[in-house]
């Protein structure tokens, strides 16, 4: 057994990538930092080494995903793709999940949770990183997690405050979580930052699998007697729960690792910006893009043969792809989910979800 198992979380719709990311084809399945692999391969490629190969690595994804997941991924055993059947946030698949790989492995086994879009710049620091990680979960039977250091005073993420050092583990420091923050407004986050405890929410968690499973009996026990009692046909009837709300937020065994190794959670469309753009580029192009006085924009076609010409734009996101084609000030991205929600209320509109 390697000395973690991690798991992807490979379920999201990321709407905010919309029109490219659409419910057949989310954003984990795209290629969107410049590379030839999709951010799920890209996961995958960084996990592997810690798995200690394809038998000890899994992925959770919707009913829908499941074949693309194949696709992208023909070197993952069967068994080691866990299909939800509806989608029910991440507590349910925390759950299953974990449950999964007890059984399997038995209740010692470190297990590690991983969304499957995130950007990691040094990936031999994430893997030092999460193997100190998995040394604090199986030495003190804590729920680490991964608090990013914050490099600005962003209200798109969850916060994570730090209570009281512990002990290093691989040379990394890890305390005690005093509470988990959501979304704050931007006063509130420069307080934040200001105040040198906080750190932001990965979304990255690492434990030993009978730890989880006490802690879902004790904090929320009728989802975890569900999924043992009937396993995945439980799912219909389980709430949308997050693994936060279920446990993070009430658990005494919440540990925190306060890390910098060069971390992007590709929210929305200016994460392409931060990663792609060059000194000196006034705009982030990914499409043949002729520009007359346009600057700090983002510009993106499927199509090669496109071309797309703009004059006298400033901070614009402008996406080309088929049948549809979005434009947007670059400070309001956030309210791509919004939009893609108002195309999804109307029955003419469907194909373009």
């Amino acid at each position: 057994m390697a000395a973690l198992i991690p798991i992807i979380l490979a379920g999201g719709k990321g709407e905010r990538f919309w029109p490219v990311s659409r419910l057949a084809r989310p954003k984990q399945f795209l290629c969107l930092d410049g590379s030839d692999r999709s951010l799920l391969q890209a996961t995958a490629d960084r996990l592997l080494p810690l798995a200690e190969g394809w038998e000890n690595l899994w992925v959770i994804t919707a009913a829908h995903l499941a074949d693309r997941v194949r696709e992208q991924l023909p070197e993952l055993p069967e068994a080691n793709l866990l299909v939800e059947p509806v989608g029910r946030d991440t507590a349910p698949a925390v759950a299953w999940g974990t449950l999964e790989v007890a059984q399997r492995y038995g209740d010692n086994a470190v297990v590690g949770f991983f969304p499957a879009d995130h950007w990691i710049a040094d990936e031999a620091a994430f893997c030092q990183t999460l193997g100190a990680a998995a040394e604090l979960a199986a030495s003190q039977g804590a729920i680490a997690t991964l608090g990013i250091a914050p490099t600005y005073a962003a209200t798109g993420y969850g916060y994570i405050e730090q209570g009281e050092a512990t002990d290093t583990y691989g040379g990394l420091s890890a305390y005690t979580v005093s509470r988990f923050t959501e979304k704050p407004d931007a006063a509130t986050a420069q307080t934040f930052i200001d105040s040198g405890r906080f750190s932001w929410n990965s979304g990255m968690f690492i434990f030993p699998a009978g730890v989880m499973v006490n802690e879902l009996k004790t904090h929320a026990p009728a989802l975890v007697q569900a999924l043992i009692a009937a396993g995945v046909d439980a799912y219909p009837s389980l709430d949308k729960l997050s693994i936060d709300y279920a446990v993070m937020e009430h658990t005494d065994r919440a540990y925190v690792m306060p890390v910098s190794f060069g971390w992007d959670d590709l929210g929305d469309w200016n994460a392409v910006e931060r990663l792609l753009k060059q000194p000196g580029d006034k705009n982030v192009d990914l499409a043949t893009h002729i520009a007359l006085d346009t600057e700090g924009s983002i510009v993106y076609s499927a199509d090669p043969d496109e071309v797309v010409v703009t004059i006298g734009l400033e901070d614009v996101v402008i996406v080309r792809d088929g049948n549809a084609t979005l434009i947007v000030r670059k400070d309001r991205t956030q309210d791509i989910k919004a939009a893609v929600k108002q195309i999804g209320a109307e029955d003419r509109f469907q194909h373009l979800l």
